[in-house]
């Protein structure tokens, strides 16, 4: 089971490196679109950047310390669970045209909690 738990937590990270980095810099389209007309401030997103970045560092501390890895893979689920939210109040889900990357943080979000018991268990 630890080897389960270390491939998801490895995947984890490394999407929360690869979506955190460029919200915690400010660089790129996806905190331009997240900051665009009737979306976050500059403050919030740089916050849910660094927050990624924060538990990517969780998940491969809890290769070794087991529960820093369960808890930061709760958290990183909890903040995807507002990214679902967010993409559903701007209608991400009803346009085509966004839908799809809109999909990617439910299904995040069911890899974290996959994480958290594979952690959990092993």
């Amino acid at each position: 089971m630890f080897i389960a738990a270390a491939v998801l937590s490895v995947l984890l990270a490394a999407v929360g490196l690869a979506a955190g980095l460029p919200k915690a810099l400010l660089k790129g389209s996806v905190p331009d679109r997240l900051r665009g007309p009737g979306g976050l401030s500059a403050g919030l997103v740089r916050f849910i950047g660094l927050a990624e970045l924060v538990a990517a560092a969780g998940l491969l501390t809890g290769l070794f310390v087991q529960p820093v890895g369960v808890a930061a893979a709760a958290g990183f689920g909890l903040l995807l669970v507002g990214a679902v939210a967010f993409h559903a109040r701007a209608g991400d889900y009803a346009d085509p045209r966004t839908r799809g990357g809109a999909m990617a943080p439910g299904v995040l979000a069911v890899v974290a909690a996959a994480t958290a018991a594979t952690l959990v268990l092993s």
